[in-house]
């Protein structure tokens, strides 16, 4: 019988997702996991450094393991790569309860804004906090689909999706048909209801709610829910909550797509895992005086 988990993936200081095509990918690689297991998809959001999924499912390792090697060839390939990407285990944390599903959709979809990269979780783009109530919240209507003759370009040629997924012009599958929406739109009741939950803060409160559900499980927080990553300490976390964050430096994904084209125009190498440690430090002095980069953003984006 299939569970409900909190699934959470995480490359440490590493980036796993440097560009907009690694962020498609990742999407796409997640979607086919879900496929091949016969697991669901409810909700997920995709950070440069780790993904928090939520999933029903009765093999959890089976769909992470799928996931996370797809991706990871994909990733190596790209990059001349070599070993496994991410820590060596995956985080998970059982979902029982209403109140304990409606918490831990809410920190997944949520995530972008505690990790102060989106000022509203409404405004990250690579998570499904705008597949949900689309029509009723106002969202413009997606770009043209691509034929599914072409997909291929975007998945491998050995990939085998079901005819109901349907994938943008960009190379990303559509949110909508791939993960189980109706049933998350039915938890959250109503447009106002979700968008009050994207918007609430963190407090007691929450976790109140969760007590109602009576089940031998402690509450989803910040903390527990950020315990297999450990980018952040709460307390930051809560800052960026309260939108005491700086939107306007740069991100990684802008940084490592500049480092990257850096590293094949200037630099003449196939990426950034060619370099010595030397070449890394000296490209970092460069960005830091022209960006005024935060040092651990520098660290991660060049794999130091």
């Amino acid at each position: 019988m299939k569970k409900t988990y909190h699934l959470c993936l995480s490359a440490g200081e590493e980036v796993m997702f440097r560009d907009l095509e690694d962020y498609n990918r990742g999407f796409n690689c997640f979607a086919l996991a879900l496929y091949k297991t016969g697991s669901t998809g409810l909700v997920e959001t995709i950070m440069s450094t780790h993904t928090h999924q939520m999933v029903q499912t009765e093999y959890p390792d089976d769909f992470m393991h799928c996931y996370r090697l797809s991706y990871a060839k994909y990733f190596n390939c790209k990059y001349q790569r070599e070993g496994k990407l991410g820590e060596k285990n995956h985080f998970a944390l059982d979902v029982v309860g209403y109140n304990h599903m409606i918490a831990a959709m809410s920190y997944t979809l949520r995530n972008a804004l505690h990790h102060g990269v989106a000022p509203i979780p409404y405004a990250y783009p690579h998570s499904s906090v705008n597949a949900i109530f689309r029509a009723e919240m106002g969202k413009p209507p997606h770009e043209n689909l691509l034929h599914p003759r072409y997909y291929h370009r975007y998945l491998g040629k050995a990939a085998v999706c079901p005819p109901g997924y349907k994938m943008s012009s960009s190379g990303v599958f559509l949110r909508e048909t791939v993960l189980d929406i109706p049933q998350v739109e039915s938890l959250f009741s109503t447009p106002r209801a979700f968008n009050y939950y994207m918007t609430r803060k963190s407090s007691e409160e929450w976790l109140s709610e969760q007590k109602k559900d009576n089940v031998a499980l402690p509450p989803f927080t910040l903390e527990s829910v950020e315990s297999g990553v450990g980018m952040h300490s709460v307390d930051k976390m809560l800052r960026y909550e309260s939108g005491r964050a700086d939107y306007r430096r740069i991100t990684d994904i802008e940084l490592c797509t500049e480092i990257d084209r850096r590293v094949r125009e200037k630099l003449g190498r196939a990426s950034i895992y060619h370099l010595s440690d030397r070449e890394k430090i000296t490209l970092a002095e460069e960005l830091y005086n022209e960006y005024a980069v935060d040092p651990a953003k520098l660290k991660r984006c060049l794999v130091l």
